[in-house]
């Protein structure tokens, strides 16, 4: 049993802290006091005395009678659903739903033998009523109707199973995972873009045969230097990166006079010669130069057709979109942290931020445009994918949180908990464990908000694409959070209302047709597993972490057909890398090894003497071999071997290239998230030159030959 005192124990159950959890070693660990306390105050909830907590406790159990009907009612097609309203005690009611599509159907009442009860001095009564089972899924109402009055809140009804979407029929799929910005052109600005993203489609659509491009998280960073590098800490879930613009590409080039067009061409001359000899990725400057060109662009206008595209895609996107775009301008002026900002700008209702926005109208619309260019080349992207034949297209990476500091925190306020960040407990491989500097939604403010940022946030990044990965899939379900001051072995985790989450995620993915995958790796319940597989989500299956019971790798034919099975991930070195230790040497040279480099790589060895073992004898390496390009390939074989319907290539692996993208633990010492894609010889290649590859070519004969386990070819 936990130490914490009993009702601190309660209070921490009434809001899915859990007080205790399994550390790395096994051991049940308790959480302290302190630390339930730091994160109840982040959800408003004072606990710091034991009066005050007794009060919160005694609140809380009033909060479901204080409301006429739930806040939201989320349930699956299919299943009946029993909800408690509260009336005046002896007063009549009756509930019925007002479908989306319209039309009403009756709920019906059953018995409830919970006693009338004092609430705020008027004696308030429940009733049960049962949804039907048999309603479209979809976004409803639910009214309650009394004689005093009605009152209304929003029920979902969602998929009880997504699994494959119609394009896939009874086909496997196989495509490449890149991480965009890596992939140059000659015609991007630095670093890859939206158009090289449709062009690396039809590529690897029309000559490979493939049926996705999975790539890197395309959120919205900050929208003016220091850039942060990683795609995994946006300032936005809900809006893309304007980094990733091709300015060229914009219907309003176009109309640029000779003179505006050769101010472009300069821009990005400028920025040509100041990279020219970079061996890294250069947010800061590719972002300062392709903003003055997009200025220039902008400044031309837009004709009364693409003014009503424009003003389309503004209704659409509602007031969000707008607050979005006022953070981007009051960054401008008083820094990248909101919460450094003066106290009339901390909120974006207030009166203060309002008048900025009009005073600075024509730039707060500037960085509306700006989000309308972008979806527009993303949607262009995923156009050209589909051309290309691609059965899914783009898929998306949708990032765990955004960082404390983040539009979406100004944007959404107290949906996020105050004082807290997201991280992981004490591991094998960080035993001081991991604080992100994410900031975490509050389950309650969700609930009570309808789901409606997370509605928002899913369907966007679902809009122009045919599959979703979901990072970390476990935030659905449970986060470790921390609060601030404390270490983050002083976390403790905070539980989500996953069927609710899980079963929105369905309803947006279902209404586009899309797939998803979700990023199960490390320490994941089996019957967490088991939930998303039963509601048709994916998992992931990376070779080098399927082991058996014996801890030999798993054979491939133990591996899960819902899975998107793969070599490797955008956490590990390119499989060329990892098979020659590069990752070691370069952990050694960092200080990251917790044993000497000669035992670290003598252990290393032994791993990839096994692997050579059982690819061997299944034929799929030649005896003896030593090339790595040859193993690279073997590897592969071996996920071809497995019933995944889904294969994931990692475009590093197609051409060579033994970078790593990202060295976990580091956040400057390694240069993470800003490094080329490069071949084998370490020299940096172009989009170009990645489609005139013989190796990716190889790769891709290898990814094609369903032959090995045909669950159904092309």
């Amino acid at each position: 049993m936990p130490s914490i005192n009993r009702v601190l124990a309660d209070l921490a159950a009434a809001f899915g802290i859990s007080t205790e959890f399994w550390d790395w070693k096994g051991r049940l660990t308790e959480v302290s006091d302190s630390t339930v306390v730091g994160i109840l105050a982040g959800m408003g909830v004072d606990a710091s005395t034991d009066e005050a907590a007794h009060q919160a406790l005694a609140e809380h159990a009033l909060r479901s009678w204080r409301r006429a009907l739930p806040a939201c009612t989320v349930m699956r097609a299919g299943n009946e659903t029993a909800i408690g309203v509260h009336v005046p005690a002896g007063s009549p009611a009756s509930v019925h739903v007002r479908l989306e599509e319209g039309g009403r159907r009756e709920a019906w009442q059953v018995d409830n033998d919970v006693p009338d009860r004092d609430v705020d001095g008027q004696w308030t009564g429940e009733a049960t009523f049962v949804i039907p089972g048999d309603l479209p899924i979809g976004y409803h109402r639910l009214v309650l109707e009394t004689p005093s009055g009605n009152r209304e809140e929003t029920l979902v009804v969602t998929p009880h199973f997504l699994g494959f979407p119609a394009a896939m029929g009874n086909r496997r799929v196989w495509g490449y995972a890149t991480q965009l910005y890596s992939v140059r052109s000659a015609n991007s600005w630095g670093l890859g873009d939206l158009v090289d993203l449709g062009d690396l489609a039809t590529w690897s659509g029309t000559q490979h045969f493939a049926d996705y491009l999975l790539v890197n998280p395309l959120h919205a960073a900050q929208p003016e230097p220091p850039l942060e590098p990683s795609p995994y800490l946006p300032s936005s879930r809900r809006y893309v990166n304007p980094l990733y613009i091709r300015p060229e590409l914009i219907p309003e080039y176009a109309r640029l006079n000779e003179n505006k067009r050769t101010r472009v061409a300069q821009l990005k001359a400028a920025l040509d010669k100041e990279l020219a000899g970079s061996e890294r990725i250069e947010r800061n400057a590719v972002w300062e130069a392709k903003i003055a060109a997009l200025r220039v662009i902008y400044d031309e206008g837009l004709s009364e057709v693409r003014m009503m595209a424009k003003e389309n895609f503004v209704r659409g996107e509602g007031r969000t979109l707008t607050q979005f775009a006022t953070w981007c301008v009051l960054v401008s002026r008083f820094g990248l942290n909101w919460r450094e900002w003066p106290a009339e700008y901390l909120r974006p209702s207030s009166p203060e931020v309002a008048a900025f926005a009009a005073q600075y109208a024509r730039e707060v619309d500037f960085f509306v445009w700006l989000q309308w260019v972008a979806d527009d080349q993303l949607r262009e992207a995923q156009s050209a994918a589909r051309a290309a034949g691609m059965r899914i297209g783009i898929m998306s990476d949708l990032a765990v949180g955004v960082s404390r500091s983040s539009a979406e925190a100004w944007v959404l306020g107290d949906a996020f908990a105050q004082g807290i960040s997201v991280g992981a407990p004490p591991d094998h491989y960080n035993q001081l464990g991991q604080d992100w500097g994410q900031a975490p939604w509050r389950p309650d403010r969700l609930e009570e908000l309808s789901y409606a940022p997370f509605r928002a946030m899913v369907a966007g990044n679902l809009r122009h694409s045919g599959g979703l990965r979901v990072d970390h899939v476990m935030g659905l379900f449970r986060l470790w959070w921390i609060p601030e001051g404390m270490p983050p072995t002083e976390g403790a985790y905070v539980r989500y209302n996953h069927e609710a989450m899980v079963g929105i995620l369905l309803l947006e993915a279902h209404r586009a047709g899309a797939l998803v995958v979700g990023e199960d790796l490390g320490t994941v319940e089996p019957w967490v597993r088991d939930y998303l597989r039963d509601r048709g989500i994916l998992g992931t299956s990376v070779a080098w972490f399927e082991r058996g019971d014996d801890g030999n790798p798993l054979p491939p034919e133990a591996y899960r057909e819902y899975c998107m099975a793969s070599v490797t991930t955008h956490d590990m070195p390119p499989t060329a890398g990892y098979l020659a230790l590069d990752h070691i040497r370069l952990q050694h040279l960092l200080g990251m090894l917790t044993e000497s480099l000669d035992e670290e790589l003598a252990l290393a060895e032994r791993t990839f003497d096994t692997w050579n073992r059982v690819l061997t004898e299944r034929g799929f390496l030649a005896e003896g071999e030593s090339d790595v390009a040859e193993k690279v390939l073997a590897m592969h074989r071996w996920i071809v071997a497995s019933p995944a319907r889904v294969l994931c290539a990692a475009l590093t692996d197609a051409v060579g290239d033994r970078k790593t993208q990202n060295q976990p633990g580091t956040v400057d010492e390694y240069p993470n998230w800003r490094v080329p894609l490069s071949g084998p010889d370490g020299e940096p290649l172009s989009l170009e030159e990645v489609f005139r590859s013989e190796c990716a070519a190889r790769l891709a004969a290898v990814m094609n030959d369903f032959s090995v386990h045909a669950i159904g070819r092309r």
